[in-house]
Formats: structure tokens, C-alpha cells, sequence
């Protein structure tokens, strides 16, 4: 369906939207702008200055603890972190409306090839990778999902000849009917089992990605993970691996220091140097995976010296292992990212010398179990903060490699702060690498990632 065309069949239909973040704004906006009658929905007992907008508008605001009740529109815009199944989402599609979300219409009505990242960890920087290899090729690129502006309201714009790079996570993909025309699965762990009913909803959920592809299209899987290995032998797709523990017969690998592209598609240039790990600034293990997933997704499309200059620039996305202080000597990281063990576990890998940190948020349902033998080897002082302080603690401390590591409980994030300041020595490496969510004491990760860095800023020189 071409958007002009969507944008007609919505006018003078009745169109709930869930969630009036800053994310659905947009979507609203658009709704209103061509005809909809449109109901915002929100659990917020007020919207402030934008819901009297909306209201001049014309715009039927419910809001508070009733947000969902007369849920009767004919069509239903979800927001992503809210689960499908919800009784009160069930019993209105048994009434005819139509349940769907923003990024599910955009797949319908964009008009250019799409790329999509998932996976519990790495997708992030993996999307940003890849949407400057394809920007350094001279392509245009609209960066969306997960990660940068919702992008259906920018449809219009969008030309045949253009990229869309999406981040798409779990609940993003839990309805979708569609998949893109290049997907990536960075990696699979278990992670959200605080909203996904198990582990493998979970697993179902992200392999939407590919579950609906053409012949034609591409799916990038990880060759080192067992989930998305088996993965590999059900895509509708054609198959690209990476892996940074063995060569492959068709995909990105590690040989020694160098990255190697092996592609049998390619007749004049079957396997090539990339670059080496050397060119890579991000540190860490984690981050060469990231490139060589980028690097098989975007293969053929950009030069490698382009992707050779791109990596020895990069330095990161803000709150994914985040140098942004050196004080006195110490070096300190915001990984506010890290809101799983795996996460944090890759972290703390990141670094050859044993680092001070900070962990500590609210529990969302997955193991710690293999977070307390990392700790151990890779720590020098722990300070836990927040609602998974006893079990983090817990999974140290019934390690067999605990040895009596220091490991301090502090009230707040200033209390943490002041106490890793005052026992760190200049050489020392302090990271704030949760290894939960946020969702204890903060809105989302990078509220989190920004108080801590505000807290760290304002000491003295």
C-alpha cells in the first residue's frame, strides 16, 4: 500500500492510540492532520500543555487508571511495551477493530528497501554501524524503531532510492506480519521475561525478523550462538553468518587479527580483508562482533576503506560502555545500556584490568547465576544499588571463584558515586554497568545514564 493511499483510508475512521509518549506524538499528529477521528489514550492523569493541544484539536483525551476502558475504535495503534493479549485489546478485536502499531503500518506503506537489527544485545550500535557504512556509501539513510525518530510520520519524504535502518526490539516485533528486506540477530539471551510470558515468546517474538521474508531477502545470524545458528536452517531467506570463533564457508569471520568476508556471491572478490581488529576504537570483544554483523549485513553495498575509516572514527553510541570523564587519573564509563546480565557481562569483558562497579536496578525476571563468577574475575570493589542488590550479590557470592570481593550497598546513585570516588586510585576504571532496568527509581536507560553522568560531572576537578 502506497502512503498517500493509507493516509486516505484512515480519514473520518475512528483511531485509538495507546501510549502518548514522545514516540506516538508524531503518529498522532499525522492521524489528525488527515481526517481521523482520534482517541489518545494514556495511564498519566495529564498530558499538560500537549493534551490541551490535542483537545483544541479535537481529540478525545482518556486518561488515568480507566485509560483503556470503551476501547470500541476501529482501529488500535498499540504501544510497543504493552502486551497484545491484554483482555481489554482481545475483547475489542473480537468486536471487529483492528490491532496494530506504528512500525507495523510503516513496513505496509515504505516505499525503500529496509534493513532491521535484533537481538538482546548489541543491536543498538550494531543499527548505528550499519546506518553509517550505508550514510559513508552515499546513501540516504532514516534511522528509526528503537533507536532514533518514529518514521511513518516521515513517510511522505522517503524516496524509492533511500535506506531505511531500523533497531527493532521484542515488542516491536511481537505482531508484526511483515520482516524487512535485510535482517540481523546480533545474538539471543534470555531478557523482558518480566513481560514476555517465557523464554521462548521471547525467542518467537524476535524471529518475526525473518519469519516472513522472500526468497530474495537476507537474514545475518550469529554462527556463535546456538539459538540463532538453529535459526539459520528456517529462514524463507538467503543466509549470511558471522562468527568470531571459527571461519565460515560464507560470512564475516575472524582470522587472527583480521576480519575476513567470505562471499560466494561475490565472483571477483570471493573473500577479502576487511580491515583488522586494530582499526576497530570501540573497545571490547562484544564491539567486533557489532562490526562484523554490520559488515555482512551492508556487504557489497559499501567500500571496505569507507568501513575501514567509519570504525577507526566511531566511538561509541552515549550509555554503551561511554568514556566521559577522566578525573584525578580515573576513567569513568556509563553503560546505563547494560540492563541484563549478558550485558553487563560483555561489558566487564570489555577490560583487560579489573574495574570498580556499579550495579544495581530493578529485577525483570532472568538469572544472575552467570553474572557472579564475571564479577569475581573482573572486579576490584562492587557497589549495588537498587531492587537486584541482594540477588546480584547472592550470584557473587555463591561463586567458586569468590575470593571475599569488596561489595558495598549504597541508598542512591549520589551515595554510589561519593563512595566509588573516594575509594578509587588514580589508574583505576569505575563503570556504571547496571545489569537491570531502570524502571526502580528512573523513566529508562538513559534518564539513568544522564544522572549518573550529571552526578560524576559536578565533582570537583
Amino acid at each position: 500500500m502506497e502512503f498517500e493511499e493509507y493516509l486516505r483510508s484512515v480519514r473520518n475512521r475512528s483511531v485509538s492510540v495507546i501510549g502518548v509518549g514522545v514516540s506516538n506524538r508524531p503518529l498522532i499528529d499525522l492521524l489528525l492532520s488527515h481526517g481521523a477521528n482520534v482517541t489518545a489514550r494514556d495511564k498519566k492523569d495529564s498530558l499538560g500543555e500537549y493534551g490541551a493541544e490535542l483537545a483544541r484539536r479535537g481529540c478525545d483525551l482518556r486518561l488515568g487508571e480507566n485509560y483503556l476502558k470503551d476501547l470500541n475504535q476501529e482501529i488500535i495503534f498499540r504501544t510497543p511495551g504493552m502486551r497484545p493479549d491484554l483482555p481489554e485489546l482481545r475483547e475489542a478485536v473480537a468486536r471487529g477493530s483492528v490491532l496494530t502499531s506504528e512500525m507495523e503500518i510503516f513496513f505496509e506503506v515504505c516505499p525503500c528497501q529496509i534493513f532491521a537489527v535484533t537481538g538482546s544485545d548489541g543491536k543498538t550500535t550494531t543499527t548505528t554501524i550499519l546506518a553509517e557504512f550505508l550514510k559513508a556509501a552515499g546513501k540516504t539513510v532514516w534511522l528509526g524503531g528503537n533507536i532514533g525518530r518514529p518514521l511513518l510520520a516521515e513517510t511522505g519524504r522517503i524516496k524509492p532510492s533511500d535506506i531505511a535502518v531500523l533497531e527493532l526490539s521484542s515488542f516491536q516485533l511481537m505482531t508484526m506480519k511483515r520482516s524487512p528486506h535485510i535482517a540481523v540477530i546480533t545474538n539471543i539471551s534470555p531478557n523482558h521475561l518480566d513481560v514476555h510470558k517465557d523464554y521462548q515468546e521471547y525467542i518467537q517474538a524476535k524471529e518475526n525478523i525473518f519469519r516472513f521474508q522472500t526468497a530474495r531477502d537476507i537474514t545475518v545470524f550469529n554462527a556463535d550462538n546456538e539459538i540463532t545458528l538453529e535459526e539459520a536452517s528456517r529462514t524463507p531467506g538467503r543466509v549470511r553468518l558471522f562468527s568470531r570463533k571459527r571461519e565460515l564457508d560464507n560470512g564475516v569471520f575472524l582470522r587472527g587479527d583480521e576480519i575476513i568476508s567470505r562471499n560466494i556471491d561475490n565472483i571477483k572478490y570471493p573473500e577479502r580483508v576487511v580491515m583488522k581488529i586494530s582499526d576497530v576504537k570501540l573497545p571490547g570483544t562484544h564491539n567486533i562482533e557489532n562490526y562484523m554483523a554490520a559488515i555482512a549485513a551492508a556487504d557489497g553495498l559499501v567500500p571496505d576503506d569507507r568501513i575501514k575509516k567509519f570504525a577507526r572514527e566511531f566511538q561509541g553510541v552515549e550509555h554503551r560502555i561511554e568514556l566521559f570523564r577522566t578525573r584525578r587519573g580515573v576513567r569513568w564509563y556509563n553503560d546505563s545500556i547494560a540492563s541484563s546480565p549478558s550485558r553487563t557481562i560483555a561489558g566487564l569483558n570489555s577490560f583487560p584490568e579489573k574495574v570498580i562497579l556499579i550495579a544495581g536496578g530493578k529485577d525483570k525476571g532472568i538469572s544472575y547465576q552467570d553474572l557472579g563468577p564475571v564479577i569475581n574475575a573482573h572486579v576490584k570493589y562492587l557497589i549495588l544499588c537498587g531492587a537486584t542488590a541482594g540477588v546480584i550479590r547472592e550470584s557473587v557470592e555463591q561463586a567458586d571463584n569468590y575470593d571475599g570481593l569488596n561489595i558495598r550497598e549504597a541508598d542512591n546513585y549520589p551515595d554510589a558515586v561519593k563512595l566509588a570516588d573516594e575509594i578509587s586510585n588514580p589508574g583505576d576504571i569505575i563503570i556504571l554497568s547496571p545489569a537491570s532496568t531502570s524502571f526502580d527509581r528512573f523513566a529508562n536507560f538513559m534518564e539513568r545514564g544522564q544522572v549518573f553522568k550529571n552526578l560524576v560531572n559536578a565533582l570537583p576537578e
